[in-house]
């Protein structure tokens, strides 16, 4: 059996994020591991930079301290869970992939949207990325009936 020690989640907080976080939930509980919650802020390429100002420059005013109250949001249902929240800026999956190896974390639980055709090849899977670069197992979840069940 895998021995569960740390779980991270990416969250996009999106319904299927939600669902996958329920199910981190109740994994870590069940295993006396902590949780890692990450949202990524994509960052912009150099080439969508408008020349000499930075990113953080295009972003309105407390965009950041936004984002920290939305991270601090996603509450276990159960206290007994210890829950750290990360913000990180780059490319989602690489970041995900760096925080999982930087936490040491045993399972990604990772909502995913499943995306199909132009969207995906036009957007890409982050979900899809973290599956093949990802250090330990990863475990993706899409918002459904059955996943509900799943989940106390």
């Amino acid at each position: 059996m895998l021995a569960l020690k740390t779980l991270l989640h990416p969250t996009d907080f999106s319904e299927h994020s939600r669902y996958a976080f329920r199910l981190a939930c109740s994994l870590a509980r069940d295993h006396g591991a902590r949780l890692v919650v990450v949202h990524v802020v994509m960052t912009l390429g150099p080439e969508l930079v408008p020349a000499g100002e930075a990113v953080t420059q295009l972003q309105p005013e407390g965009y950041q301290q936004k984002l920290w109250d939305d991270l601090h949001q996603v509450q276990s249902p159960d206290p007994s869970v210890p829950v750290e929240y990360r913000l990180a800026e780059g490319d989602p999956a690489e970041e995900i992939v760096r925080l999982a190896k930087e936490t040491g974390c045993d399972l990604i639980v990772l909502g995913t949207h499943g995306r199909t055709g132009l969207e995906r090849l036009l957007m890409g899977s982050v979900a899809e990325q973290v599956v093949r670069k990802a250090p330990c197992p990863v475990l993706t979840v899409k918002a459904t009936e059955a996943v509900s069940s799943l989940i106390p």
